[in-house]
């Protein structure tokens, strides 16, 4: 019985690997950056980056690699405690406050990583009374995160308020006593952004909450980089907002839930993944408070996160390549068979661009795409030099 598992393991293996859908991790030699140094066949090779979520060019800045150091060299290694135990430092608390602060909320709290937040945020806040109403896109943390509330459920499609409301409708004759609207603020893998003013508006005539995911917002989108809320003008209205230190904000990792103090005060009581999770670490913190100064004075940064990606975005298209519409740094473009996605991948790799190809289960099926992302730190040769491989390869494989 114990080989008969075994051996569905390796089946499952060979059909995914089969059907092109297998992922296969580069590893990287050097600091992540623009450019990056990477094992390939064997041998070390410098390529240009255009698949990271650094989009403010901060994961090897000086200053806040310096600031890491200082802070290890301050506080040690590690906390080798959760937080309420003996896992607190001053430095975790100024974090938190700073983050509140920059993104405009009363408290906020720190996570393992932004899945844990979303993992950790609705079972405590939420009981089978009240109503969770979805968009169908959100990220898979969001989705096992509701999984584990007690909340009735309810999915409305991608960015539809037609349908949004619909589900409002429903959740109010089927009696819920407490309805929370929750949302991705930017869909990682197409790069579109929420419609947060229609959705709010929606909230305000339903009397429902709001939650938005901005990890793939904070630092860069709205007018000093507070996110898609700012962005969408909607800053002041979202009620629960979770977050990472792992993209914009430095790269590292981490994640938060910004809110009301109660709110803040009930999950730091209640939330499973913070209760039993250990601290984030000195380093970490004392980074990210340098990441939080650098990104408040960033406004060059962010100009020119956009400025490469119309740049990108203007070349890609004019050579005929398929591209999902928008202005977010995310652009992917559309390949929609993984095997070709894939081979488009490694042949890019070869032309000294890294990307990745994206398949399902990541995308639906026949979706398959190149999810490029574009860095406040590339400079225009190098978005032109990524255009030229991607025209050379895609004229190769027919995909223009």
């Amino acid at each position: 019985m114990r080989q008969d598992f075994y051996d569905r393991i390796a089946n499952t293996i060979a059909d995914i690997r089969e059907q092109g859908l297998e992922k296969v991790e580069r590893q990287i030699t050097s600091p992540q950056g623009p450019v990056i140094e990477v094992d390939h066949k064997g041998q070390k090779r410098k390529v240009l980056n255009f698949c990271a979520n650094n989009y403010l060019g901060l994961a090897d800045h000086p200053d806040i690699v310096k600031a890491a150091q200082d802070t290890m060299n301050d506080y040690g290694f590690g906390m080798a405690s959760v937080r309420f135990i003996c896992g607190t430092t001053d430095l975790h608390r100024k974090v938190e406050q700073e983050i509140a602060d920059y993104l405009g909320y009363e408290d906020s709290i720190l996570f393992a990583a932004c899945f844990d937040a979303n993992g950790g945020v609705f079972e405590p806040l939420l009981e089978a009374e009240d109503a969770i109403i979805s968009d169908s896109l959100n990220h898979a943390s969001i989705i096992d995160g509701v999984r584990l509330c007690k909340a009735k459920r309810y999915r409305f499609a991608n960015s539809d308020m037609k349908d949004l409301r619909a589900q409002l409708e429903k959740a109010d004759l089927e009696g819920a006593r407490t309805k929370l609207i929750v949302t991705d603020g930017v869909f990682s893998m197409d790069g579109y952004i929420a419609r947060l003013k229609e959705i709010c508006a929606l909230a305000d005539e339903f009397g429902a909450l709001v939650m938005v995911d901005d990890c793939h917002a904070t630092g860069f989108m709205g007018p000093h980089g507070e996110g898609s809320p700012a962005h969408c003008g909607v800053a002041r209205r979202i009620d629960i907002l979770t977050g990472t230190l792992g993209k914009g904000l430095g790269g590292g990792m981490g994640g938060y839930i910004c809110a009301s103090k109660d709110v803040v005060h009930l999950l730091r009581n209640r939330a499973r993944p913070y209760l039993f999770s250990n601290a984030l670490t000195p380093a970490l913190l004392g980074a990210t408070l340098k990441t939080l100064e650098l990104v408040r004075e960033g406004a060059h940064l962010r100009e020119q996160l956009f400025r490469n990606a119309r740049r990108f975005r203007e070349q890609m298209t004019k050579a005929g390549f398929d591209l999902l519409p928008g202005e977010h740094p995310i652009i992917p473009i559309m390949i929609y068979d993984a095997r070709k996605a894939g081979e488009m991948a490694a042949a890019l790799m070869e032309e000294g661009v890294y990307v990745t190809a994206f398949s399902y289960p990541v995308v639906p099926k026949e979706k398959a795409r190149i999810r490029t992302q574009m860095c406040a730190a590339h400079t225009d040769e190098q978005v032109d030099e990524a255009v030229t491989a991607f025209v050379k390869v895609g004229k190769a494989i027919g995909v223009i």
